[in-house]
């Protein structure tokens, strides 16, 4: 469940909030002017986070590498105006 809490509360009540979050599994959005500004998260959630935000990472960049350098279609050097082509690293 989801609490919004006013920052201005939200100080006089922070052992209680962060309690809350830890013990009883609560989120807790602190907001200002009605708006949400941050979230309170138990140090477990956070982990998760990263972990995702890691996996995340680590698919992107194997979907990137996975791209092939295969040569273009015929003619579209042309039709886009590029003039230079890209060869690869030269063997010497």
């Amino acid at each position: 469940m989801t609490h919004d809490v006013p920052v201005t509360q939200a100080r006089s009540q922070l052992a209680e909030l962060v309690n809350r979050v830890v013990y009883g599994g609560e989120q807790v959005v602190l907001t200002r002017h009605g708006k949400p500004l941050v979230a309170l998260v138990s140090a477990a959630d956070l982990q998760r986070l990263r972990d995702l935000d890691e996996q995340a990472e680590e698919h992107a960049v194997s979907a990137v590498s996975t791209i092939s350098t295969g040569p273009s279609a015929k003619g579209e050097r042309q039709r886009f105006g590029i003039a230079a082509e890209h060869r690869g690293p030269e063997i010497r």
